[in-house]
This record gives structure tokens, sequence and C-alpha cells, in this order.
């Protein structure tokens, strides 16, 4: 009479398949992946592009660099002394203008390299969604971009010979919440990617937008306070130049520098959720 291999016999002898003997399960159910796994994930593929392709990291920051020493020699040549007198301001808006265009492009151009690649259906199968997916990918790369602009910002004072005031509490958080609306743009840009497919260059021109959102003036104009960047901007000029620390500023700037980036974030996040559903109706989800 034959026994089940699986089977081990008991004192009484009786058979209990998949016994160990210790009490627990042979094998044991796997547990479901979480958010923590997923931003974990997520983080570490990010380190792994910077790792393995230094080149194009390195080049990022060498544009960057270029198109300063292009902004700064070329304007000392034309302006003299008045670009030296604003020489804080140019850099800080220099700083949050590249922190912007790496949150902006981290989400649509991803989402537009997913299309192009046809993975884009592996993010829509996952137990998360596809956008808190895409949402933690572009948080990651832009953890990325502030590491790179951070660089970025040293070279900048080391060649113009400027001291600013860097709280890294202040910075990080004013920007942060900067560039959150910002990601909240690239969200919708992002949907309207995967509807459209082929509209690279529009995106593109909006990055060149993002100059004209850092310098408005908010004090002569209060109503673009509401504006991506333009709040932000003022209050990162503030803390970056004068030296104002977060604490120090009033309740009614930050209040309406977490509403602007709340707001903007929700609203794009909006477009992406309407824009996919759009694109998975008409079945073009995965076209290209």
């Amino acid at each position: 009479m034959s026994q089940d291999p699986d089977a081990t016999t008991t004192g009484s002898g009786e058979s209990t398949p998949g016994d160990s003997g210790s009490g627990e399960p042979a094998t044991a159910e796997p547990r479901p992946a979480t958010y923590y796994h997923l931003a974990r994930a997520v983080l570490y593929r990010e380190y792994l592009i910077f790792v393995r392709y230094p080149a194009n990291a390195i080049g990022g920051i060498v544009i960057s660099l270029f198109f300063f020493g292009l902004l700064f020699y070329g304007g000392r040549l034309l302006a003299g002394q008045a670009l030296s007198d604003s020489i804080e301001g140019i850099i800080v808006g220099y700083f949050l203008w590249t922190l912007s265009v790496g949150a902006y492009s981290s989400v649509s151009n991803d989402i537009g390299s997913e299309v192009q690649w046809g993975t884009l259906e592996r993010h829509i199968t996952t137990p998360f969604g596809f956008a808190p997916v895409a949402l933690l990918k572009g948080v990651a790369k832009v953890v990325r971009t502030f590491l790179t602009s951070a660089i970025v910002l040293a070279v900048m004072l080391v060649l113009t010979g400027t001291r600013l005031s860097l709280d890294p509490v202040t910075v990080v958080v004013v920007a942060s919440l900067a560039i959150t609306s910002v990601l909240g743009l690239g969200f919708a840009a992002g949907g309207v990617t995967v509807l459209y497919k082929q509209i690279g260059n529009w995106l593109n021109l909006l990055q060149f937008g993002f100059i004209v959102l850092i310098s408005a003036p908010v004090f002569e104009l209060p109503w673009t306070r509401v504006l991506p960047l333009a709040h932000g901007s003022a209050m990162l000029q503030r803390a970056m130049v004068d030296g104002v620390r977060l604490w120090e500023f009033g309740l009614f700037d930050l209040g309406l520098l977490v509403a602007v980036a709340g707001g903007y974030l929700a609203g794009g996040y909006v477009v992406f959720y309407y824009a996919t559903r759009r694109a998975r109706r008409l079945g073009v989800l995965g076209d290209y």
C-alpha cells in the first residue's frame, strides 16, 4: 500500500499532509506587498538607473551648468553691474527652475516612455493601481533631482562667489512644496500623453513657462500667488537671500503654499485619472 510522500505519521498513526513536525505549515502564504515595498522598489530602481548610467546623470549636470554659464557670463558682458546686483535672485530662480523641470518631466516624460516602450499595461495591472505607481516614481525622480540640483547650486555659488542662506530644513520644505504644484502639472500632462500620445513639443514648451512663473511679480500682482511656483519662488527667495527661516514665515504664507501645492497636485491627479480612464474606454491605452 503506497503512502503519500508529503505526509508524516503522528504518534496516533494518523498522517497529516504538509505538516513539518514543528506545528508550522510547510509553505507560508505570501504576504501582500504594501506601499512601503512599492516605495522602496521605486527608490531602488532610481538608484540603479543612476549607478548604471552615470554618464547620463553627469551630462544633465553639465548641461545645467553650461546654460547657467551662458546666462551669467553673457549677462555680465551685457548688463555688467546690474547683473551682479541681482545675482542672488538669479541663482535661486535657476535652482528652482532645475527642480521644476525635473519634477515635471519625471511624470510626463516617464509616462510617455512607458507608452512608447509598451510597458504601460504592467502598471495598470499592479494591485496598487496606475496613479500611485506613477506618483511614487515621480517622487523618486524628484529626490534624485534634488541631489543633482544641489550639486548645480554648489557649483553656481563657487563660480559667482555668492553666499546664500542655506538652512536645510527651510530650503527643502519650501522648495518641495513649491515643486509639488509642478508635479501636479506633470500628472495632467502624463494623462494627456496617454490619451493623445505624440504631444512632446507642447509638453517641452511648458517647461519654459516655468521661468515666467518663477519670476512672477507676486508683490505687485498678489493674485499671481495662486499660480504654480509663483508663491513658492517668492518664499524661497526670502529664505535663501534674506535668511528667513521656516518658522519665521507667517501662517498665511505657509498655508497658501500648502494649499497651492495640494490643489494643483489633486487637480493633476483628477485629469490623469479621467484621461487614462477614457484611454482605456477607447482601447488606445497601449497604442503608440
